[in-house]
């Protein structure tokens, strides 16, 4: 199991931008570049759903909701990966959880998740 920080979230009006944060502390860089990583969302009540992934050459994928307004980015160096957040909406507003999954082995790990809030 790998360990994930991320940060970043906070109280934002609609229409603001956030940009999150999740580093691997703990893992050397040969095992980091092995990794796909992803950015996840999970509301109150509501089904945990994937946002954004992006693989360790820099290959991005978005869900349909968030494409056009959100950007995945990593840096291998410093092992971290970056959800930019633009145009956000009250209907962003959710705990979002890092993630990542071991290409070699399938392994998956999460983040603690960091709150996000989007409101006047």
């Amino acid at each position: 199991q790998v360990q994930l920080v991320d940060s970043g979230g906070g109280l934002v009006p609609p229409g603001g931008s956030l940009r999150l944060s999740c580093v691997a502390p703990r893992l050397i860089f040969s095992t980091y570049t092995m990794l796909e990583m992803g950015w996840y969302r999970q509301a109150p009540g509501k089904q945990r759903e994937l946002v954004a992934t992006i693989t360790s050459s820099g290959s991005a994928n978005y869900a349909d909701f968030v494409t056009g307004r959100f950007t995945i980015s990593r840096n291998n160096s410093r092992k971290t990966v970056y959800l930019h957040m633009n145009s956000l909406k009250p209907e962003d507003t959710s705990i979002y959880y890092c993630h990542s999954r071991n290409t070699l082995n399938g392994e998956s790990s999460w983040g603690q998740g960091t709150q996000v809030t989007v409101s006047s």
